[in-house]
């Protein structure tokens, strides 16, 4: 059965697109765009999910929300290609990154990126969140200085779900060449065929 993936767009969806790539599934895209104004998801996703967000898949009766949730889904549904490695620190270090994309690194990405939208206290605001999105990158930095991939050698869902919040801070969380470790993964990962396909199938993206 296809799966269906309601993709918003500029979101974290594309990551699901992504791995549903990378995995060679077939799906389906019902794509929904944002109010201009508010920026925020059509009333049309609550007929979907009660909480009306993207990412949301439907595979048969079943629907599963939340990009983490989903990304592990998926990976199951994929015969376990991209999950954890078998090797058991790499295992912790897949399952630490999958939870840290969301747990940890994208909400001051996220404070930072709505204070942004707020006339100038929100911009002082933003001067003290900096700092702390800074440990974060600092950390992903020195993480990715030892090795090619968040888990270890090859490139797992763990990197998948790390895509969104650093290209979020590539845009505009302070990410730039002083951490070019962080910078050079982010051209691995944007020249994979299966990304780019993803790019191609989910329309406008402002962060690759």
């Amino acid at each position: 059965m296809t799966l269906i993936v309601h993709h918003l767009e500029n979101s974290r969806s594309q990551r699901v697109l992504w791995l549903l790539e990378e995995l060679g599934l077939s799906y389906e895209v019902r794509r929904y765009e944002r109010n201009k104004a508010t920026m925020l998801a059509p009333p049309d996703l609550r007929r979907i999910h009660p909480l009306g967000k993207s990412p949301v898949i439907e595979d048969g009766e079943r629907v599963v929300a939340e990009t983490g949730a989903i990304v592990e889904y998926l990976v199951e549904r994929g015969d376990g290609r991209f999950g954890p490695p078998a090797h058991r620190e790499e295992a912790l270090r897949y399952r630490y990154f999958l939870h840290y994309a969301e747990g940890s690194l994208m909400p001051p990405l996220l404070v930072k990126l709505v204070l942004g939208r707020v006339p100038l206290l929100g911009r002082r605001a933003q001067a003290r969140i900096q700092p702390m999105i800074d440990v974060h990158l600092d950390h992903v930095e020195a993480e990715l200085a030892s090795r090619p991939w968040f888990a270890g050698s090859e490139m797992s869902a763990a990197d998948i779900m790390m895509s969104f919040p650093l290209e979020a801070a590539r845009a505009r969380g302070g990410l730039d060449s002083n951490r070019p470790a962080t910078i050079a993964w982010l051209q691995r990962i944007h020249a994979r065929p299966a990304y780019q396909r993803a790019l191609a199938v989910g329309g406008p993206y402002a962060y690759a």
